[in-house]
């Protein structure tokens, strides 16, 4: 016989277990602009945040807009357990103050490579490469002054 307390205790797991399907595989959690002034370097990135798991062997691809090129593109696959990805560009030259920059990011399945889901988020800075240094400021691991010329 089932009592009430049964049949609410198996509702409640059954809510429990309802369709994540709604819910994105990732999330952006954090990202912009680095100027590195030492190394006269600069890019720009994201981290992604696993929301809910990922198909085996998934590939996550990032896709940044970069100043007078193609995108660059960013590959990585997913890796169980894993909870946050960090992509970012090359160095870059030309970025332009308060242009928005955007950057997709697409999981795609491993095997035949269709997209799974897709994910976009712009980024823009306030400063541009006019106000870094014309070449690194320091050099090697230990940040030691270049040589005179």
């Amino acid at each position: 016989m089932i009592t009430r307390r049964s049949a609410l205790l198996a509702c409640l797991a059954l809510a429990a277990c309802g369709d994540d399907s709604k819910t994105p595989y990732l999330e952006f959690i954090g990202g912009g602009f680095i100027f590195n002034y030492r190394t006269a370097d600069h890019y720009y990135g994201f981290v992604a945040r696993r929301k809910k798991p990922l198909p085996e062997g998934a590939v996550l691809e990032a896709s940044f807009e970069v100043p007078g090129g193609p995108n660059q593109v960013v590959r990585e696959t997913s890796a169980e357990g894993k909870l946050q990805y960090t992509f970012q560009t090359g160095d870059l030259r030309g970025i332009e103050k308060g242009h928005p920059y955007k950057a997709v990011l697409r999981v795609l399945d491993g095997t035949s490579g269709a997209e799974l889901a897709r994910y976009e988020k712009t980024f823009t800075t306030e400063v541009d490469e006019t106000s870094l240094p014309q070449g690194p400021l320091v050099v090697g691991p230990g940040y030691q002054q270049p040589a005179p010329q």
